[in-house]
């Protein structure tokens, strides 16, 4: 998956140093971002220590060479969730009964590895981690985590938002959580968006949305290894399944078959429910005009990126789910102003992407 192969880099290039707020008419995201890089040598893992406990909770670190340390992390705050992508060296983490004493911010935190592996123990069960094989422990009890060389993305939620019973998500601490199927796809994809998305992306009306969606993914994770699902409340079963609609859909865009029928059916839902449960994310617009988003956003992707510059227009309408060469350069130049083939040309030439027409309903940059 090429985002596994970037992620570093997305990481390093796209977060602003500092503390930044998306507002455009409302707070969004807060983000914090610290690198070793940016301070002396000599005091980059005690703020790398200090930066650790403010994201998670205060913990003793050791590395084999901490004058010779290096790590990143951006630091996002979604309302109360915090998402935070992360690359670091080897080192180890405990975190003692005596910190917890001192300090407990009562949440639950999952690692989700995208590359290297991590080796972490709580409770009396142990495992070890690698890409995309995510874990959860919770904060109120200690642990001691090893990793080696990794990037990750961190999440947080405070355990009253979990809508699971605690005695219940202490059985899964440790035990690995696949990021690759069933309901953690979702939310591994989730969060790999969240975290490497650029900050100006966001709109204010993503704000109220997104703290519940994330905790519903991982609810929905969880009751899912937990054999639980009918003990979350109902509207997280809605969102959760407006997710995965709209995963499907993005996975199915080439198939010029994929219609809210179809899709209503592969989810063992009626037309109509298709259309309640898809306005659970606050999209102002029908499923079908949704797919035709999604498809005119993807066919936008190919034809900026240089790797498809020599590819035919009408061979990625066709990859793109469009069976009609007119009706996708119609369709493309009303949403953006111009044909797919100037389009290209202007972006390709000018290596910057043309400013898109004022009537585009074509939405750039959906975080989830």
């Amino acid at each position: 998956m090429a985002v596994v192969n970037d992620v570093r880099n997305r990481i390093i290039t796209l977060l602003v140093s500092g503390r930044t707020e998306s507002c455009r008419g409302g707070v969004v995201v807060i983000e914090s971002v610290f690198r070793t890089a940016d301070v002396a040598p000599e005091d980059g893992f005690d703020m790398w220590r200090e930066q650790m406990a403010n994201a998670m909770a205060p913990m003793n670190m050791s590395a084999d060479q901490p004058e010779q340390f290096a790590a990143e992390m951006s630091l996002r705050m979604l309302g109360e969730v915090g998402v935070w992508p992360t690359s670091l060296e080897s080192m180890s983490f405990v975190r003692t009964s005596q910190l917890i004493r001192q300090s407990d911010p009562d949440r639950y935190h999952l690692t989700l590895p995208l590359s290297g592996g991590i080796g972490i123990s709580q409770r009396g069960q142990s495992g070890f981690h690698g890409p995309w094989e995510m874990y959860v422990v919770s904060t109120s009890d200690p642990f001691d985590c090893t990793n080696k060389e990794i990037t990750a993305v961190g999440l947080d939620v405070p355990r009253r938002l979990l809508p699971l019973a605690g005695d219940k998500v202490r059985r899964l601490v440790t035990r690995r959580l696949s990021g690759r199927e069933g309901p953690g796809a979702l939310l591994a994809e989730t969060l790999v968006r969240l975290g490497t998305e650029s900050i100006g992306s966001f709109r204010p009306s993503d704000g109220p949305r997104l703290e519940p969606v994330v905790v519903d993914l991982l609810a929905a994770t969880l009751a899912h290894h937990l054999d639980a699902d009918g003990e979350l409340p109902p509207e997280t079963r809605t969102r959760s399944l407006a997710l995965r609609i709209q995963s499907f859909i993005r996975h199915h865009l080439q198939d010029p078959e994929l219609t809210p029928g179809t899709i209503a059916a592969a989810h063992h839902i009626s037309l109509r429910h298709l259309h309640t449960v898809f306005r659970t994310l606050g999209h102002h617009t029908s499923p079908a005009a949704w797919i035709r988003q999604q498809r005119l956003e993807q066919a936008r992707r190919f034809l900026i990126d240089p790797a498809h510059r020599t590819t035919p227009v009408h061979h990625i309408a066709v990859r793109c789910g469009f069976t009609d060469p007119a009706v996708f350069s119609r369709t493309f130049r009303n949403a953006f102003g111009l044909p797919p083939r100037d389009y290209r040309h202007q972006a390709l030439s000018s290596e910057k992407t043309p400013t898109i027409s004022k009537g585009s309903t074509v939405r750039q940059g959906d975080p989830t």
